[in-house]
């Protein structure tokens, strides 16, 4: 059995990888004083009885550097649509035109571009923690190894591949964070 131990490091680069594409779209739904379609991604529509992503109930397009429109394709959901954008949290009052909700998207103030900081730390520490928890799974995985005959040479060596790769996706973790924070930070 000790022999046959191969840890699947492809399984936990793949775990920690999502952990980085997650951390990639919560931080393109960071409004950073330029309009963005993908700052609506998040956006839930109580529609038709259920929770519907913005989305799916209209046609979401950036018509200048400061506006965003949903264009709702059903008349009937125009007021579910404004109320799900305004309850968001994103900070903008949206302004209805028949079909067409427009939300114009204001300068950031100093105080907000703080608060906006915090948000994306926060989001960086729930990719981390995802990040340590594929290398907890990795590195008990090798300690079953280790208990079902594993030689010590081996449990050291593969102990440092999964830290050596856990180490790599906290430091992409790190710099995207640090990237959005300038982003953010940027007048």
């Amino acid at each position: 059995m000790s022999d046959d131990f191969m840890l699947d490091t492809d399984a936990l680069e793949k775990r920690m990888d999502g952990a980085m594409n997650a951390l990639r779209t919560e931080f393109a739904s960071l409004r950073t004083g330029r309009a963005s379609a993908s700052m609506l991604e998040p956006v839930m529509v109580e529609a038709y009885g259920q929770q519907t992503p913005l989305n799916q109930v209209g046609t979401v397009n950036v018509p200048e550097p400061r506006m965003v429109t949903v264009n709702v394709w059903d008349k009937s959901m125009v007021q579910a649509v404004e109320k799900a954008i305004m309850n968001s949290g994103l900070g903008i009052n949206p302004q209805t035109n028949g079909t067409i909700v427009m939300l114009p998207i204001p300068e950031l103030n100093e105080e907000r571009r703080r608060e906006l900081g915090k948000v994306a730390a926060q989001y960086a520490e729930s990719a981390r923690v995802s990040v340590r928890n594929a290398r907890r799974d990795g590195m008990d995985q090798v300690k079953k190894a280790k208990a079902d005959g594993l030689s010590e040479d081996d449990q050291k060596f593969w102990e440092t591949e999964v830290q050596t790769t856990t180490d790599k996706y906290i430091k992409a973790v790190d710099d995207a964070l640090e990237a959005k924070q300038a982003e953010i930070m940027q007048v």
